[in-house]
């Protein structure tokens, strides 16, 4: 790991045996995927992901791997599609809302042209700074502006100044699921008209279809609803044009169109 002492950020994070034997795989790390199959799964990562996955990003998926909350990781498979999907756009201006140790908010910092920004909301400094010298080894962290914090107050903040109206080129959300809605309610006057929304886990862990008695870990049950409920809600919203993609958790790109 070129520039990054990996054993001094690792040292950082409570480890537990379970997760120290299995890093860096993706049964603890970022495999999210509605694939039913770990094989084709791990065929997608083999093949087409990891040999074009940036050295700093490796490194940030290693670290994370130690780390007891890793399945809040973004999925590798994932970070290659946000990256491909901003260069697409010509992405400029960008906003993320959930940092978690930023493997998306690093994919998307160098998606961005040398000018380009980034805007990073988290109620948690600490986990942006395990990945912090992630950012700063692939030379990028100059497009990023983190600001710690809860995201409504920020956004209402930022919907004051005029100047933020239509300003996004993409946004991308993961972060509270049973704030998506108000999220929504103030990134569709920010992001401007043909600009992207991106709202992470709306198939959240396949529970979106399962049935009520079915067994599934208390936090997927918890915010099954919450997810559901945005799911309609954006398909019925005239604003934007969406597509479902399922890729890791399931991602909805909202485009704005008025």
């Amino acid at each position: 790991m070129g520039g990054v002492d990996v054993a001094a950020v690792v040292s950082s994070v409570e480890v537990s045996s379970d997760n120290a034997n299995k890093a860096g795989k993706h049964s603890q790390v970022g495999h999210k995927s509605v694939l039913k199959s770990d094989k084709l799964y791990q065929y997608i990562l083999d093949t087409s992901v990891y040999p074009r996955e940036p050295a700093p990003l490796k490194g940030l998926r290693e670290m994370t791997a130690h780390h007891p909350w890793n399945l809040m990781t973004t999925s590798p498979d994932e970070g290659q599609f946000l990256m491909f999907l901003l260069k697409m756009m010509n992405a400029k201006k960008t906003m993320e809302i959930g940092v978690y140790t930023g493997y998306s908010l690093l994919s998307t910092a160098l998606a961005l042209p040398e000018d380009g920004t980034v805007l990073a909301m988290d109620i948690n400094r600490k986990n942006f700074e395990l990945g912090y010298p992630y950012m700063v080894e692939a030379g990028v962290a100059h497009k990023i502006d983190f600001r710690e914090g809860p995201a409504l107050a920020a956004l209402d903040e930022m919907l004051k100044d005029e100047a933020n109206h239509g300003a996004f080129d993409f946004i991308f959300v993961d972060a509270d699921k049973d704030n998506y809605l108000n999220y929504h309610k103030r990134l569709i006057s920010l992001v401007k008209v043909g600009g992207v929304i991106g709202y992470d886990n709306t198939l959240w862990n396949g529970s979106v279809v399962a049935e009520e008695d079915e067994p599934m870990p208390k936090y997927v049950k918890y915010y099954k609803d919450f997810v559901i409920e945005v799911n309609k809600a954006l398909a019925a919203d005239s604003r934007i044009e969406i597509t479902q993609v399922p890729i890791s958790d399931g991602i909805t790109l909202c485009r704005r169109v008025n």
